[in-house]
């Protein structure tokens, strides 16, 4: 109710008709538009991804603010006087306005908001329809003085509601603050109430009017919104710290080396190698994905490319415990069929079960040949004379896939200048499933056979193959290891 303080001021000019009636249409316009955006929010990985859930709660959030503002415009609206018909001067009939709010939707907006007034003077109190509604107290029960009112408020804010009431009644300060209240039926509503005191003709208060808002709804949907808010802010702290650590764990893994690679060292060249790293089109996904080359002490080259499901420091730190598997069980001797096997018996008993997939070879510089075994994984490609091909693969399934799995090798006569590809299978957009993207990527490299064969180095074929395949958009990051046999 309005503060008898304004009696004798002039009225502001009300607002025209039309004018509130365009609003009331931009209103539903707006509140339209906005469940449409709500029910693109809706999805199977709302409860798992708090990008989502604090970009719904900000959608309830709004839905509220519009609901009010609908509300008060239909008030609005109704408060407005019509226009005489036999006003000569009246305006056409305008357009019929959009349907009215649902009826719930206006019932449950004055049921939020109520007034009462509190004169000092004859301890009269008057409380609306729609306040005893708010509080859950009988009309027929009488409105409470400002003595009783505490007994409804939650103890913690009995405290913060005194010191308004004495503010505003000796003071004269205009109330305007919240509190909790406790219904009747033990629920608890916030509870947004502003006023003025009223004085009389000797600058006393002669009493005090105040209009109260149930905005229980309204601060549901601002805590949700912050919780969302900083659930996201953490996972987002989160997945920086273990991407931070799955570069800095892969970086410390792959192989150091930059350019090319010459095997044996300090005596003629038998192997020259190059490899690299190409990261997925989306950079916060590191994959579990290498290539390793390393020197054995009976003067063979190991050589390695794999690839671990998943992404992140789970992914990278399977990847460091199998390459260092692999690199072990190399220099203690073991032919690549047979630590393909152990490989897998490692990933089948670890912590934390993973699939990958391997190939790996031993070259043999005195006889010039390539024994290599494979879990699961695209073979190596041959080129020589200005063609390529794949070679033929011996039996192996995917790593961790099935307890006490073998592996089979193979063994292939290599001739002097011939050219090795191993490769992992994301070298190219996953639009085919399965293996369909392994095949298209050997394709592709194949192409590049009368390329390689005008390179002068291994590190010269592996820009080749960066330039073929560096700007695609990956799904996944892939690795390339280059072997080119010496004279």
């Amino acid at each position: 109710m309005p503060s008898p303080l304004f009696a004798d001021h002039s009225a502001d000019r009300p607002p025209e008709r039309e004018t509130v009636e365009a609003l009331i249409t931009q209103a539903r316009r707006l509140r339209g538009g906005l469940d449409a955006v709500r029910e693109s929010t809706v999805d199977t990985s709302l409860a798992t991804d708090p990008q989502l859930r604090w970009q719904r709660a900000l959608c309830d959030l709004a839905v509220h603010h519009l609901d009010d503002l609908g509300g008060h415009l239909d008030q609005l609206r109704e408060g407005l006087p019509t226009e005489s018909a036999d006003d000569p001067a009246a305006e056409p009939e305008p357009p019929a306005a959009p349907p009215q709010p649902e009826p719930h939707e206006r019932g449950s907006l004055l049921r939020r908001v109520g007034s009462a007034e509190w004169n000092l003077l004859t301890d009269e109190v008057s409380w609306s329809d729609e306040l005893f509604a708010m509080i859950g107290r009988a009309p027929s029960d009488g409105p409470l003085t400002l003595d009783e009112l505490p007994s409804l408020v939650h103890p913690e804010d009995q405290d913060g509601l005194a010191t308004m009431v004495t503010d505003c009644l000796v003071d004269g300060r205009p109330i305007d603050g919240e509190f909790r209240i406790v219904r009747p039926d033990e629920t608890l509503r916030t509870v947004h109430m502003v006023g003025e005191p009223v004085l009389d003709a000797d600058g006393s208060t002669a009493c005090m009017w105040a209009v109260l808002r149930d905005v229980s709804e309204l601060r549901r949907s601002q805590q949700a919104v912050r919780e969302t808010r900083d659930s996201l802010h953490r996972e987002r702290q989160i997945a920086q710290t273990e991407h931070r650590l799955a570069v800095e764990l892969q970086e410390a893994v792959l192989p150091p080396w930059r350019g090319s690679l010459r095997f044996p060292h300090g005596g003629p060249v038998a192997l020259d190698l190059a490899g690299r790293y190409l990261p997925s089109g989306t950079r916060d996904l590191i994959g579990g994905g290498w290539y390793d080359a390393l020197q054995l002490p009976d003067g063979t080259t190991l050589m390695s490319v794999g690839d671990l499901t998943g992404h992140g420091v789970t992914a990278t730190s399977g990847m460091a415990m199998v390459l260092g598997a692999l690199r072990g069980m190399a220099v203690a001797g073991h032919r690549p069929g047979p630590l393909m096997g152990f490989v897998n018996q490692l990933l089948d008993t670890a912590a934390q079960p993973a699939l990958g997939s391997a190939v790996c070879g031993r070259f043999h510089p005195a006889a010039r040949t390539l024994e290599w075994a494979q879990a699961g994984h695209p073979a190596p490609l041959l080129f020589r004379g200005g063609t390529g091909r794949a070679l033929d693969p011996p039996e192996g399934v995917l790593l961790g896939a099935t307890s006490g799995a073998s592996y089979t090798q193979h063994t292939e006569q290599l001739e002097p200048g011939d050219l090795l590809v191993l490769h992992t299978d994301g070298l190219v957009p996953r639009r085919a499933q399965g293996v369909g993207a392994a095949h298209e990527g050997a394709e592709r490299l194949l192409a590049l056979a009368p390329r390689f064969a005008g390179a002068r180095s291994a590190q010269d074929c592996v820009r080749i193959v960066v330039e073929e395949f560096g700007t695609a958009e990956r799904e996944d990051d892939a690795c390339v290891l280059i072997a080119r046999v010496g004279d």
